[in-house]
């Protein structure tokens, strides 16, 4: 099955911005002045991620996750945890990825069912079963992690960077460079770009951009690693990984789970508006990862393999 063919059978089921903000009455005070108003709220809901997996004769059904994210592009979420947790390599590795729902409805084994999830549906459309292809060997080491994550913390328990060497993909040598005029202009790119943010004020955001400052996609949630999951998850469905070509920007700090996610997928570089944790700056040091930090006002921090950096017609000098 081609998961690539299933997401544009799809195209029109898929979830809009429409269910990611939620008009809520409230009342508010300025310059000396109270008003009743409407506002626009940051939808936060669960969503469990299940695997179904094993041979034909003796699947088995597993609960991986619950995490908290604002509703929209469940599926790519889905497809991204499990491609930067190391539990499937490809799109090739899913056979479907449907919605577990609290009534009794049709399902079909051959096509991938995405129903809108807002405010409201809460119950019903909150748990995304992914079944794997019979031939896929899982690594149940990987499963008993017991993942659970919350929109303010990210996956907890993680893995050390020993751990993580075992389960990394090899890495493969890149040509990514890009000049510094243009990675002080991606925060006011991805800015304009963030329609949730602009309504709510109250989402992360994560895209992907090239060599040249041109931006590929990008990703509201609640949470931040949601945010990356779901950006990674639209090009594993679509078969774009690895993606030496790209460089991953989030709109608030660097962390560990969001450095591994990057490195899961090949991306070699990782700019952040805020500031990297020192594990987030080991990961990018050990596998020859660009990590740059604090990028706001035309200035930034590099904290590994700023080679990756040109520094054209500013007499700047990287040592």
């Amino acid at each position: 099955m081609q998961i690539s063919q299933i997401r544009q059978a799809s195209a029109s089921e898929v979830q809009t911005s429409e269910h990611s903000g939620l008009a809520y009455p409230i009342v508010r005070f300025r310059k000396g002045q109270l008003r009743s108003v409407e506002d626009t709220l940051a939808v936060e809901e669960p969503l469990e991620i299940r695997l179904c997996h094993g041979p034909t004769d003796a699947r088995k059904i597993k609960s991986l996750s619950v995490t908290m994210r604002t509703p929209g592009n469940d599926c790519e979420l889905a497809a991204g945890f499990l491609a930067t947790e190391a539990v499937i390599r490809d799109s090739a590795d899913i056979q479907s990825i449907d919605w577990i729902a609290c009534q009794p409805s049709a399902r079909s084994a051959t096509a991938l069912s995405v129903r809108p999830s807002g405010y409201g549906q809460a119950s019903r459309y909150n748990t995304l079963q992914v079944e794997l292809h019979p031939d896929v060997v899982v690594n149940t080491a990987t499963l008993e992690r017991n993942f659970y994550t919350t929109s303010s913390c990210g996956i907890c328990g993680k893995a050390s960077l020993l751990a993580l060497r075992t389960v990394c993909p090899p890495r493969v040598p890149d040509s990514f460079k890009i000049d510094s005029s243009l990675l002080c202009g991606l925060p006011a790119m991805a800015r304009s770009s963030q329609s949730l943010f602009e309504m709510t004020g109250g989402l992360h955001a994560s895209a992907l951009f090239d060599s040249v400052g041109r931006l590929h996609s990008i990703k509201e949630d609640v949470g931040r690693h949601n945010a990356v999951d779901k950006l990674v998850g639209a090009e594993v469905l679509r078969d774009r990984v690895p993606m030496r070509d790209r460089l991953l920007f989030l709109s608030g700090r660097a962390s560990f789970e969001l450095l591994q996610k990057a490195l899961m997928v090949g991306i070699p570089m990782v700019v952040s508006i805020g500031a990297p944790s020192s594990l987030a700056v080991h990961v990018a040091k050990e596998f020859d990862m660009t990590l740059v930090g604090f990028l706001r006002d035309q200035q930034f921090n590099i904290y590994s393999r700023p080679e990756r950096v040109r520094f054209t017609g500013t007499g700047a000098k990287t040592r």
